[in-house]
């Protein structure tokens, strides 16, 4: 590709915009093979922030194209239309300097082999300028049937999520107390011109004022500090209470990427942890991450799936020594997480749901199993949807008599059913549901 005036970083953003939207792919796996192909750090930030900005307002830019092209953008065409949503996110909402913005823009349609096309990018996106995008209902980007359930979960907050959902995420930190204190990683921060808030509720957390490069976190690569957000640190507290003490064991059972598995060990390097992932290429990012922090020699890792245990016989990967603690951070909807993977309101269905609600049932029935009496399961999920939260845990509790939830805090949220819902947005974290239940 010629680099000719930052064209190259936009035809890669309208690359991954393509297969996002055209072709049903992860907005984090295609940005995670895209961006190693641009050497400037800036170049990969404004790639992030161009397929984030467009896809957060994907339903702006569809009527803008809906309005403006008198013959519809076909099939073949897909290309063209996601360099169109890039170019017009470059205006709004990320406000870069228009002529700028249009003419790199322009020039990426030469750079993916489409310079026949570059006077209808060049006249849509200059009329963007001069008239801005048409207005869409803040939840335009939403499925219906998603709509409707969220309104029949949450209807006094339903404005609030979607608001919320719409909107950047702050860049939550967590500080290895392995390598030293909050304080002290804190101090390093400001030494590197880094303005950072601690959260009084939660011990090893710091929310940058704004994102920065994981390059530029002191000490990333020693293994000083993590990215992760304040609700997924929480998980680590909502179990702390009732955690077993140093030595004993626990089980992560959906373990990929390793963030609350490290953050244990972090806490507690001699608990014998093992970490299940069903997928053993997700399991080598959960490695890849214990060794970075530290902690990998504290922990067992498997990949198996943690549901397919049968009632009565140990799984391959269990030696049938009970647990005195499990992790069950469930596969959902990701319906608290629309801000940080604005392509879940793409690729999600309504049929998704009840297969998910499903997996995270038998998930519980085979994690209760292999737990000891008197331990405790903590059950997690990033979606604010009843039916994966309390609904699910209300179900498990009427059919496994040997379960009792305890109550948690107002730090992990409102109370929903018999644990707590975090909404997105709330304290500036994500949506997340708690759960905390002992084996009688």
């Amino acid at each position: 590709m010629n680099d000719d005036k930052g064209a190259r970083p936009r035809a890669i953003a309208a690359q991954v915009l393509d297969a996002v939207l055209h072709r049903g792919r992860s907005l984090k796996a295609e940005l995670a093979q895209a961006l190693p192909a641009l050497a400037d750090v800036r170049d990969r930030a404004l790639v992030e922030a161009i397929c984030f900005a467009a896809l957060r307002q994907q339903a702006r830019a569809d009527a803008a194209l809906r309005a403006w092209v008198p013959r519809p953008l076909g099939k073949r065409d897909g290309e063209l239309r996601a360099l169109l949503h890039a170019g017009f996110a470059q205006l709004d909402p990320l406000g870069l300097p228009p002529h700028a913005a249009v003419d790199a823009t322009v020039g990426a349609a030469r750079v993916l082999g489409r310079a026949h096309q570059r006077g209808m990018v060049n006249a849509l996106l200059r009329r963007a300028q001069r008239e801005g995008l048409p207005a869409a209902p803040a939840d335009a980007a939403w499925p219906a049937w998603l709509r409707e359930r969220l309104r029949a979960d949450w209807p006094d907050d339903y404005d609030a999520i979607v608001a919320a959902s719409a909107a950047p995420a702050p860049m939550w930190l967590r500080v290895n107390r392995l390598h030293g204190s909050r304080d002290d990683y804190a101090a390093r921060l400001r030494e590197a011109g880094i303005a950072a808030t601690a959260d009084d509720a939660l011990a090893d957390a710091l929310r940058l004022d704004e994102p920065v490069a994981v390059a530029a976190l002191p000490g990333f690569d020693r293994g000083d500090v993590s990215v992760q957000d304040g609700s997924a640190q929480a998980v680590a507290d909502a179990l702390a209470p009732d955690a077993p003490a140093s030595g004993r064991r626990v089980l992560d059972a959906c373990a990929a990427p390793g963030g609350k598995a490290a953050h244990l060990l972090e806490r507690d390097p001699s608990l014998q942890l093992t970490a299940l992932d069903v997928d053993p290429k997700r399991l080598e990012r959960v490695r890849d991450t214990l060794a970075r922090l530290g902690v990998g020699a504290g922990a067992t890792l498997r990949a198996a799936d943690a549901a397919a245990l049968a009632a009565d016989a140990p799984g391959a990967w269990w030696d049938g020594v009970p647990f005195d603690a499990v992790l069950l951070d469930a596969p959902c909807s990701a319906t608290g997480i629309v801000r940080r993977q604005p392509d879940v309101l793409l690729h999600r269905r309504a049929a998704d749901l009840g297969a998910l609600s499903a997996l995270q049932a038998r998930l519980l029935d085979a994690a209760w199993r292999v737990l000891a009496p008197g331990g405790t399961l903590l059950y997690a999920t990033c979606s604010v949807l009843r039916a994966e939260n309390a609904a699910q845990v209300d179900a498990f509790l009427a059919r496994t008599a040997d379960a009792v939830a305890e109550p948690l805090d107002d730090r992990f949220g409102r109370v929903s059913g018999a644990g707590r819902q975090r909404l997105p947005g709330e304290r500036g974290m994500d949506g997340f549901f708690y759960a905390r239940l002992r084996k009688r």
